[in-house]
C-alpha cells in the first residue's frame, strides 16, 4: 500500500475571489501549530499526494486544485500564472485562517512566489520546489531542450500519475499554462518576498537547472536552495523527502 493510501484526505469546495476552489486536505486533526498549502505543478495533483499525505503526519495540510483540473466541470480559475496566484491568495484569506507555509512546485512554484511577495500576511514560509523556468526556456527551443535532458531521469508511473489532470485539462489549456510560465519572471519577483525561502531542485533537473536555482537563491532578502536526489518531478514517489523539505522550510519561519 502506498504511503499517500495510509492517512485519509478529504475533498473540500471554497469560494474564492467569486470561484469555487476546490483542495484536499489532509491532517485536519492538527488544531495548532503550522499550516501547509501546497501548489501543484500544471494542475496535476497525482504526483503530490505522497507528500502531502507525509506533511499531515505533522500539520493540516491542502493541496490546492488549481487550475482546476481535479475533476470535470468548471475550472477554479483560469490556467496562468497571475489567475492562479491571485485564486491562491483569496484562497488563503479565506480559509487558511492565520499565515501558512506555501509549497508550491514547477510553475505552482512561481504562482507561489506571486502570492508570498503580494501579500506576505499571508506567507509565513516560502517552500520552491524546482522553480521553472529560466530566461533560456523562454522560448520554444530552450524549453524543448530542457524536456529532453529532463525526461530520461523521470522515474517509471509519472505518467500515469499526472496524465489524468493533463487530459481533463486539454492541450489549449496547457500550452495557455506553459506559455504564461514562460512570461513569468521569477527572478525579479523574489526579490519582493520578506519570509524566508527554501529553493530546491533535484540533481537532474533541467527546467531547474543548479545556476539558475543559485541565482534565485540569491536574489531572496531571505534565501537557501539545496539540491536532493531525482529530476524535475522529485515529489513523485519521493514524498518523505518532499515533505521533509516543507517541514524545513516551516522551522525557518
Amino acid at each position: 500500500m502506498q504511503r499517500d493510501q495510509q492517512r485519509p484526505f478529504r475533498e473540500r469546495c471554497d469560494e474564492a475571489a467569486g470561484r469555487q476552489v476546490r483542495s484536499l486536505e489532509a491532517g485536519w486533526e492538527h488544531t495548532s501549530g503550522p499550516v501547509v498549502a501546497v501548489v501543484p505543478g500544471l494542475g496535476a495533483l497525482g504526483y503530490l499526494l505522497e507528500t502531502v499525505g507525509e506533511c499531515a503526519a505533522w500539520a493540516r495540510t491542502f493541496l490546492l486544485d488549481v487550475p482546476g483540473f481535479g475533476r470535470r466541470g468548471p475550472q477554479g480559475c483560469p490556467p496562468e500564472i497571475p489567475a492562479i496566484a491571485e485564486t491562491v491568495s483569496a484562497w488563503l484569506a479565506q480559509v487558511a485562517g492565520g499565515p501558512v507555509v506555501l509549497a508550491g512546485h514547477s510553475t505552482g512554484a512561481q504562482a507561489a512566489l506571486h502570492v508570498a511577495a503580494a501579500h506576505p500576511d499571508r506567507v509565513s514560509a516560502l517552500v520552491l520546489l524546482g522553480t521553472t523556468f529560466p530566461p533560456e526556456q523562454r522560448v520554444l527551443s530552450g524549453l524543448a531542450r530542457g524536456f529532453t535532458r529532463n525526461s530520461r531521469h523521470e522515474p517509471p508511473g509519472l505518467f500515469r500519475a499526472t496524465a489524468p489532470y493533463y487530459l481533463r485539462g486539454g492541450p489549449r489549456a496547457l500550452a495557455r499554462f506553459v506559455r504564461s510560465a514562460q512570461r513569468d519572471e521569477p527572478e525579479h519577483v523574489i526579490t519582493g518576498v520578506r519570509c524566508p525561502v527554501l529553493l530546491a531542485r533535484g540533481e537532474h533537473d533541467a527546467f531547474a537547472p543548479q545556476p539558475w536555482l543559485d541565482r534565485l537563491a540569491a536574489a531572496a532578502p531571505d534565501g537557501r536552495s539545496t539540491t536532493v536526489p531525482g529530476a524535475h518531478t522529485f515529489p513523485f514517489r519521493q514524498g518523505r523527502l518532499t515533505a521533509d523539505l516543507i517541514r524545513r522550510g516551516a522551522d525557518l519561519r
